[in-house]
């Protein structure tokens, strides 16, 4: 059976997820136009699939207007680190809201579908766990981490506003804590800080006790999601979790790492950030159920391919 070839646009398409969504785009046989601003996003990371001939990237902001002929959007466009994120507060709630309404408008204008990259900090610091997609969340709407949070709630709300004004058909994942070869080196996020500190021989930043928890998922298992949430019918919408619900300490990462390593790295423990959630966890029986998905990479093996891209990224830094 043949695949139907379709011109698909993801936007953050050089950052860490979206570059790998290029790659399955294309391997797919899809004409892919990967859009990104370089905030945040690295040429590097689809450097190569330039030479191919069904392969196009452009440098523009999704916080203005973009003017193309698509079948399928992915919306990915949004620094996804506290440290990126927080760095220029203003600009992450335009590149949530002001990227979404660009976004919609375009594909309302070309009738395409579009998926909408949510994520877990919808949910706040929860009081529900696991969450599922029914949980409202316990959202700080004036904190340091509101930027991205209610950036990505006005997003999810203007993308089920356009479906019921305009009929547009969307997708909405709500992202789980991600990780995988590509990352950036200096995001901030505990997996690439973990190893990172940890070839370097440095000590191993925990904050406050370590005892809050997170659910690591691995890149590739991720992308299977998305693809198939945006395969799905008209009457699929979301949100819908895609995460791992293996449920891990920041004690018990730091130690999977300093064991894969083979680091001398100790632990040094700094007071927590404000707002940080004390757990993370998803409920993923929706995506089983409707996507028949669910991570297969194990956290241990998944470190592995991680840890081997920050050691030749950090050789070839020195």
């Amino acid at each position: 059976m043949s695949i139907v070839s379709k011109r698909v646009l993801v936007t953050g398409g050089a950052g860490f997820l979206g570059s790998h969504l290029c790659d399955r785009l294309h391997e797919a046989g899809h004409d892919v136009l990967c859009v990104d601003n370089y905030y945040t996003g690295r040429r590097s990371n689809v450097a190569h699939l330039l030479d191919s001939d069904r392969f196009e990237i452009m440098r523009h902001d999704v916080t203005w207007p973009l003017y193309v002929e698509v079948d399928e959007i992915y919306n990915l466009a949004c620094p996804a680190s506290p440290v990126h994120y927080q760095h220029d507060p203003v600009q992450t709630t335009k590149t949530s809201v002001h990227g979404a309404i660009n976004m919609l408008g375009l594909a309302k204008r070309c009738k395409a579908k579009i998926f909408q990259a949510s994520t877990s900090e919808v949910y706040g610091d929860p009081d529900v766990h696991p969450q599922p997609e029914e949980y409202w969340g316990n959202v700080n709407p004036i904190g340091i981490r509101s930027c991205y949070d209610e950036g990505k709630r006005c997003a999810e709300t203007l993308f089920f506003d356009y479906h019921r004004q305009h009929d547009l058909q969307i997708k909405v994942a709500r992202i789980f804590n991600t990780y995988g070869p590509r990352m950036h080196p200096a995001d901030g996020r505990v997996v690439s800080n973990f190893i990172v500190q940890a070839l370097k021989g440095e000590p191993i930043t925990i904050y406050g006790e370590g005892q809050q928890t997170r659910s690591f998922c691995y890149c590739d298992d991720l992308v299977e999601g998305f693809i198939r949430l945006m395969d799905t019918g008209d009457d699929v919408t979301g949100p819908i979790n895609l995460g791992n619900p293996g449920e891990f300490t920041m004690i018990e990462l730091a130690e999977n790492i300093i064991d894969l390593t083979g680091t001398s790295s100790r632990l040094t423990h700094l007071p927590m950030p404000a707002d940080d959630p004390k757990q993370r966890q998803p409920n993923i029986d929706k995506a089983r159920e409707v996507l028949g998905w669910e991570p297969k990479v194990k956290l241990r093996d998944g470190l592995q391919k991680t840890i081997a891209y920050f050691d030749q990224l950090l050789k070839e830094i020195d």
